[in-house]
């Protein structure tokens, strides 16, 4: 079954689209709020900067995670849409195992990224947090996307997810 012919009926990503709206909303609040102090005082929240770049990294990994659950991410289909129903189907396999070797390796790298900044005590150069609190949501955000491909080819192969 082709999940873009036949998306679900109801969204299966609404942990993923509360979160994102979450994020969202806080970085609106922060932008927002270092506008205006910016505009008052014509001095800014320099450290503002580390928690915008963190949302906007959490938020486009849940959006993945969403569109992959949804069955919605981007695909570029000009040819294989003229392919036959086996040719179709190879390209559908190809691309999961594509999207999960990707997200896995993505998972893993961010793994030793995030446990490097834990061992070596390294700190976020505005607020001197530690910098594995930014960088271990890239693993495990990773390794949620990756779980929502497999629930995706469950659903393909008549499962329910």
């Amino acid at each position: 079954m082709d999940d873009q012919q036949n998306p679900p009926s109801r969204p299966t990503a609404r942990i993923e689209r509360a979160l994102a709206a979450g994020c969202m909303a806080l970085l609106c609040l922060i932008t927002f709020a270092n506008v205006l102090v910016r505009y008052l005082t014509n001095a800014s929240f320099a450290f503002t900067e580390e928690f915008s770049v963190f949302l906007l990294l959490a938020l486009t990994l849940l959006g993945s995670a969403g569109a992959f659950a949804d069955g919605r991410h981007i695909r570029i289909t000009l040819l294989v849409d003229r392919l036959s129903a086996n040719g179709r189907r190879l390209c559908s396999a190809l691309e999961w195992l594509a999207n999960v070797a990707m997200f896995g390796l993505l998972a893993w790298l961010g793994y030793g990224m995030a446990y490097d900044d834990f061992e070596f005590e390294v700190t976020s150069p505005g607020l001197g947090l530690p910098q594995w609190w930014y960088s271990a949501w890239l693993p495990l955000l990773s390794a949620l996307i990756v779980l929502r491909l497999f629930l995706l080819l469950w659903r393909r192969r008549g499962g329910r997810a």
